[in-house]
């Protein structure tokens, strides 16, 4: 049987990279459509214009995988808390579509989940499926389908010499209709798509680093991946000094170039067998304790820990890197981000800085504007103005603090 594995990288979900997405009453999104979205993302807008809540999408879909769409709802207060404002009778929506190979093929793979909740208020699941095209012509064909935790999934979906009428279906019921199906029936290799989509999903990584959370010794353990706050850090250093060496190498080149006067970052033990992090200044003998250092040093240890992890995640969400940051390390960071995303990790990244815009891409620019309680995204590089207005050599940072994002309009 053919294998199946991301389209830009040989082993692994990591490489997945998510095409488009609709999202319909979640939250100030009643509807919106991100089409063509490339390897690095940057969305910017105004404060409540909706970039943390497009982040939280990514979250909310995680948790429902890892617990039910019920504990995920209710972290947020709740469905009717969720559904976009007066839109509680509407089911809340999302469709993801994405590259995989899949016999050797790049197909697109559309998931759509559709969430509403019953009149004794418990949230359900109303659809839920996985769909690509076996062949050139035809309609996609369903590979996993349920609605109110019952459905099925098809068993030898890569055998493309038989119909579909001929494909091998497997009936199944959920424990709970508040349970996502690509959770269950993903457990299982022989449901290739949807072992695979599991596995895309737990490999998402949603930034909440805080600095108050990197500064204090890790107990002894072990950690191959910076957490989500950035409380692991001395153990991710650690762990990148003793397995990968030469990345570890990397990382204090850059912090030699980016932050003066370091010369050296080691992770040492404690008398009470905890895990301290120590910047060696090269202007003073004895190193400096994490709790000593600078919130921007630390901070810049953590972000190139995270950006040279050698299995990058299949996407990573960052909200407005550039805080407790120097300007001037905006456009080296931003490449950063983009490096990570050619070895293979999709990023999505939130920014208020001109500077760090001037190191993106304007066709890697969404902005994001509110009105009435409603958000809507649209595309820099659908924008004839600001397409001219890059042409003539403005950086798109610059036109970011101009104000003409927000006069543009899309042709």
């Amino acid at each position: 049987m053919h294998s199946l594995q991301p389209s830009n990288r040989q082993t692994g979900p990591g490489a997945v990279k998510i095409e488009s997405l609709t999202i319909s009453n979640y939250r100030m999104f009643k509807h919106v459509e991100l089409k063509n979205m490339p390897g690095l993302c940057v969305f910017v807008g105004a404060n409540g214009s909706g970039k943390s809540t497009l982040f939280d999408v990514f979250g909310f879909l995680k948790e429902a995988l890892v617990g039910n769409v019920r504990q995920a709802l209710q972290r947020r207060g709740g469905f009717r808390e969720v559904a976009t404002r007066d839109c509680a009778d509407r089911p809340v929506e999302f469709t993801l579509q994405f590259r995989m190979e899949i016999s050797g093929v790049g197909r697109l793979v559309t998931y759509h989940l559709a969430i509403t909740q019953g009149e004794d208020k418990r949230p359900s699941i109303a659809r839920e499926y996985l769909r690509y095209k076996r062949g050139k012509w035809g309609s996609p064909s369903h590979f996993l389908d349920f609605s109110h935790g019952k459905g099925f999934a098809i068993l030898n979906e890569e055998d493309f010499n038989k119909p579909d009428s001929a494909l091998d279906r497997e009936e199944q019921t959920l424990d709970s209709p508040d349970i996502l199906a690509v959770k269950g029936v993903g457990q299982f290799q022989r449901f290739k798509a949807a072992n695979a989509f599991r596995q895309l999903i737990e490999n998402w990584h949603v930034s909440d680093f805080h600095i108050s959370a990197a500064r204090p010794p890790n107990e002894a353990g072990y950690a191959e991946h910076l957490s989500s706050r950035g409380d692991n850090t001395a153990l991710v250093a650690q762990y990148l000094f003793e397995q990968h060496p030469e990345r570890f190498a990397i990382i204090l080149e850059k912090m030699r170039q980016r932050v003066p006067g370091i010369d050296n970052v080691a992770a040492e033990n404690t008398a009470d067998g905890r895990l301290v992090l120590k910047f060696q200044d090269g202007s003073f003998k004895d190193p400096f304790v994490a709790r000593y250092v600078s919130d921007g040093t630390i901070k810049m240890f953590a972000y190139l820990l995270l950006l040279n992890d050698p299995a990058p995640h299949a996407l990573l969400c960052v909200e407005e890197p550039e805080n407790q940051l120097y300007p001037d390390l905006m456009v080296e960071l931003a490449e950063e981000f983009r490096d990570y995303a050619e070895r293979g990790g999709q990023v999505m990244v939130s920014s208020h800085s001109p500077d760090f815009l001037n190191g993106i891409k304007l066709e890697e620019i969404f902005w994001l504007k509110k009105s009435d309680g409603i958000a809507e995204i649209e595309r820099a590089a659908d924008d004839a103005l600001l397409v001219s207005l890059e042409k003539e050599g403005d950086l798109p940072g610059v036109l970011w603090k101009q104000g003409l994002f927000e006069r543009a309009h899309p042709r």
